[in-house]
């Protein structure tokens, strides 16, 4: 019986979102209904696609797992995801983007910058990062949600990976960007309703709000001796201030994602699918209220599965997950919800990861088509389309094969160094694209080729996680980095951004200023 139900869910959810993704092939007739949706998206539908596609089985599965291990102090990243990631993503950035793009018939954000900054090169080594780098996001999407379809029905975990992939390739490939925003907003609307059910049923089944907040404050003396020992003080207190625990929680996952967000490529083209600033102001209540629901609610869980793991089987949730944090969330849910609810907050993971891979993949197909290929052979027109499904095919398979090989707790870390490789390599040249006047071609070039550069060198030799899993270092030098402490646990973006803006700063005032005609062009109207 529970199969037949489980069964008719799925199947419902999958004509959803099946005739949802039609409607969008039927819409998609041009160039630019494929790259942004006509320019004319609906302001729910903007918003519910970008918060859909911010918040997936990373944030969920992943982030949540991480709240296990870390506690309560991840919930500054709450406040950064609304701050930054709406707020100040929406008003300030979101405004200026949307109409500098219709002034320069910018269809990808590599194409925004290199039209700003009359750069061929800006937009291919743009689009090649994008390409290059973003598999890493959609493969730790990817297993997040085959994590948890593994463990809450007991599908082995390679065909899950491969079914998701299969599944969200359909729909992106024939829809474009209306199929990926058309799908987002019934994914996130199943999203929001399922992570509300979630943290109110946790709340109750550890005795209320209170009783279940001074109960995890209670077993701090069960963090494990080895976190201890660098940092760790308990679930409802901050690590021991300049530890690298601290430096952990505060550069990687808080910072890497909290200000990464400005400068995600996915993010950005929807600010270009609206017609006017009118659906931009009416989405950040939409927006907002949607990530303060899936981020706090997934946080809070994630810490306070401790309580619950410990009063039935006596140890903290990352043990009894067998010691993969990814893990955390989906055993949670099997071993405290209603058998119903696993079916059903399935159906919210999928959402999850389908509107985020759907995104991911869109654009990394548009960054190899538009981006790279139309640029490196001038050429322009339809066949670019062709080009941008035939990369969103190899970017899936990408996906998959990384799904395979890395390794276990990679979906929160996977996500906050791809943030941070975007930051690094983008932020200071977007920003000087929408705010400074004065930011020259050259200087340009510099910001982003010297942000990619610091970035990989940062991953590969100084950053303790990737640098000794990858063992460069270790192989030239002789130590799995470089240099000695703290250096090894700040993440990248504290080193790239800083080294980006710098020489885009410097390099632009050392040359010849752009052209008075075109920036009135960029920034007519703004």
């Amino acid at each position: 019986m529970d199969l037949l139900i489980l069964g008719i869910v799925v199947l419902i959810y999958f004509l959803l979102v099946g005739y949802v993704g039609y409607v969008a092939w039927r819409r998609t007739e041009t160039s630019e209904d494929y790259m942004v949706a006509g320019r004319r998206t609906h302001p729910y539908i903007m918003a519910m696609s970008y918060g859909a596609t911010f918040i997936s089985t990373a944030a969920i599965v992943g982030f949540g797992g991480m709240a296990g291990v870390f506690g309560m102090g991840i919930l500054w990243l709450v406040f950064l995801n609304i701050l930054v990631g709406i707020f100040i993503a929406f008003v300030f950035f979101g405004k200026r983007t949307r109409k500098m793009g219709h002034n320069m018939s910018a269809l990808t954000f590599p194409e925004f910058l290199g039209r700003r900054f009359n750069s061929r090169f800006l937009q291919y080594f743009g689009g090649t990062i994008i390409f290059l780098g973003m598999p890493l996001y959609a493969s730790v999407v990817l297993i997040g949600a085959a994590r948890f379809i593994e463990t809450t029905l007991g599908l082995d975990f390679s065909i899950a990976l491969i079914l998701m992939a299969v599944i969200v390739a359909f729909y992106v490939v024939l829809g474009g960007i209306r199929g990926v925003m058309y799908t987002d907003a019934l994914q996130g609307t199943i999203m929001f309703l399922g992570m509300i059910f979630l943290v109110v049923s946790t709340y109750y089944i550890l005795g209320g709000v209170v009783d279940a907040h001074q109960a995890l404050t209670n077993i701090s003396h069960l963090i494990p001796a080895k976190a201890r020992a660098i940092g760790a003080t308990g679930w409802t207190s901050m690590p021991v201030y300049g530890s690298p625990y601290w430096w952990t929680l505060l550069s990687t996952i808080i910072l890497g994602v909290g200000v990464g967000v400005l400068a995600q490529p996915q993010l950005i083209v929807r600010f270009m699918t609206v017609k006017s600033n009118r659906e931009l102001n009416r989405g950040v209540l939409i927006g907002a209220l949607f990530i303060f629901a899936m981020t706090w609610s997934a946080y809070v869980v994630g810490a306070l599965s401790n309580v619950y793991f410990f009063r039935k089987m006596g140890m903290i949730a990352v043990q009894a997950a067998g010691g993969n944090a990814d893990k955390i969330i989906p055993f949670f849910i099997k071993s405290a919800m209603p058998e119903w609810f696993s079916y059903i907050f399935m159906l919210t993971l999928l959402s999850a990861a389908m509107s985020t891979l759907s995104a991911q993949f869109h654009v990394q197909g548009t960054a190899i088509g538009r981006d790279v290929y139309e640029t490196v052979r001038r050429r322009k027109g339809d066949r670019s389309v062709l080009i941008t499904r035939g990369g969103i095919i190899i970017a899936v398979l990408i996906a998959v094969v990384l799904g395979y090989l890395l390794p276990g707790s990679i979906v929160a870390q996977g996500t906050a160094l791809f943030f941070g490789i975007c930051a690094a390599s983008f932020l200071s040249v977007y920003v000087a694209a929408i705010f400074w006047k004065r930011a020259t071609r050259q200087g340009a070039i510099a910001g982003m080729v010297s942000g990619a550069i610091v970035s990989l060198f940062w991953l590969l030799f100084e950053y303790k996680k990737t640098a000794e899993a990858l063992g460069i270092a270790k192989a030239l030098f002789g130590g799995p980095v470089i240099a000695s402490m703290p250096w090894p646990v700040v993440d990248p973006i504290l080193v790239g951004v800083p080294v980006s803006a710098i020489f885009m700063v410097a390099v632009s005032l050392l040359t010849e200023p752009p052209s008075d005609e075109h920036i009135q062009k960029c920034f007519n109207g703004v």
